[in-house]
């Protein structure tokens, strides 16, 4: 095809069926290319997902039809956009709720949002595939995020925890003579180290504990998600002893679910309303040593409780030793929205907010476990934090 024709084709696929005299007619893929996007954003028109219409055209293709045509003609990223266009202009809820559907869907975190959303109706007949397709998310995200993670925290487990006063056997002869190069004896052509660093002993007992405190409002479905998966890497890491909360107008302690990540995102409910308040004081009950804490919240910060008695218990934290962190959401979705004015209040108490991506996440618990200026950390990584109020 030549770049003329192929740029009429593109311009016909763009501007639909009115565009034909102008760009010509399509024939083989081109054309199911075009039945599939005419199905969605043309949905009451004729072939149209919504079309009821009689007549000599032929019938409205089904759904899950629908779904594996788009797959066939479109590259995953674009299929994963219309799958969302569908569930947004057309309300295909209903899409989910079929085994078949869901076997034609390419899965992706807003699918296992809306399969979490759906958990409570979804008829039991669907629900082995509802677990099976969000199990494929999972499994996805966990061969991405999984070793960063782990590296991350290790790394920076291992350099807290670094040993000034090592036996023979545990000095790190490398950290050990750049420490010293000051110290060169050109005399004796060698260093004399002032100071020797060991490596760290092996801790018998968590060396930090960290709790995920996560707003399960619809907003913030796609935080839950990876908030979920992160929350299963760190609680299979021995050195760091990790709890996950979940709330809305109710407080569940989700930590003996960890070990299923499945399960538990099945296990949440999104929606309802939002008590932070009480989410953080349930929190700060089961903090045992708040100097090796690190407390992650993650909310849009719309607080639906007492508004002075979360800034209480923050204050009291930050006060205590605790890490302080308030994400306002982790994902991929840009820019938040987000109760600014409370984040400039939590930001003048010492708990700094902002918006993280799942990339970001690792370098933020490293810094976190060194106990690193996160204001500083998260303005170094681009990512814009909440001005404290004046």
């Amino acid at each position: 095809m030549s770049t003329d024709e192929d740029r009429l084709r593109r311009w016909r696929l763009v501007l639909g069926s009115e565009a034909e005299d102008a760009c010509g007619t399509l024939n083989g893929p081109a054309l199911e290319m075009d039945r599939a996007l005419t199905a969605l954003y043309d949905p009451q028109g004729p072939g149209g997902l919504q079309s009821r219409r009689g007549g000599r055209d032929k019938s409205a293709p089904s759904v899950a039809r629908w779904l594996g045509d788009i797959r066939n003609y479109f590259p995953s990223q674009v299929v994963q956009v219309m799958q969302r266009d569908a569930l947004e202009r057309l309300n295909l809820r209903d899409m989910l709720l079929q085994p078949e559907m869901l076997n034609a869907v390419q899965p992706d975190v807003h699918l296992v949002a809306q399969l979490m959303a759906l958990s409570r109706v979804i008829p039991a007949g669907t629900k082995d595939t509802a677990r099976l397709v969000v199990k494929r998310v999972v499994d996805e995200l966990m061969k991405r995020l999984d070793e960063p993670l782990r590296s991350a925290i290790s790394g920076a487990l291992d350099r807290s925890q670094r040993n000034r006063r090592p036996r023979h056997a545990e000095i790190d002869w490398h950290r050990t003579i750049r420490a010293n190069l000051r110290h060169w004896q050109p005399a004796y052509r060698t260093v004399v180290p002032q100071t020797l660093v060991g490596y760290g002993r092996k801790a018998r007992r968590p060396q930090r504990e960290v709790v995920l405190c996560i707003d399960q409002s619809g907003s913030m479905a796609n935080s839950v998600v990876y908030s979920s998966i992160f929350g299963a890497v760190m609680a299979s890491l021995p050195a760091v002893a990790t709890k996950l909360v979940v709330f809305d107008t109710a407080v569940v302690d989700m930590t003996e679910q960890l070990d299923d990540p499945v399960e538990l995102l099945f296990g949440v409910q999104l929606g309802g309303g939002t008590d932070i308040n009480g989410a953080v004081g349930y929190c700060q009950s089961v903090i045992r040593e708040p100097r090796n804490t690190i407390l992650v919240l993650i909310s849009d910060l719309f607080e639906g409780g007492v508004e002075a008695g979360l800034l209480k218990r923050a204050a009291e934290l930050v006060e205590s030793g605790v890490q302080f962190v308030a994400l306002l959401a982790l994902s991929d979705e840009g820019a938040p929205s987000y109760d600014h004015a409370l984040a400039a209040k939590l930001a003048a108490l010492g708990v700094p907010s902002f918006a993280c991506t799942p990339d970001a996440f690792p370098g933020l618990m490293a810094a976190a476990i060194r106990r690193d200026d996160i204001g500083a950390w998260a303005a170094g990584q681009g990512l814009a934090t909440s001005v404290a109020a004046r």
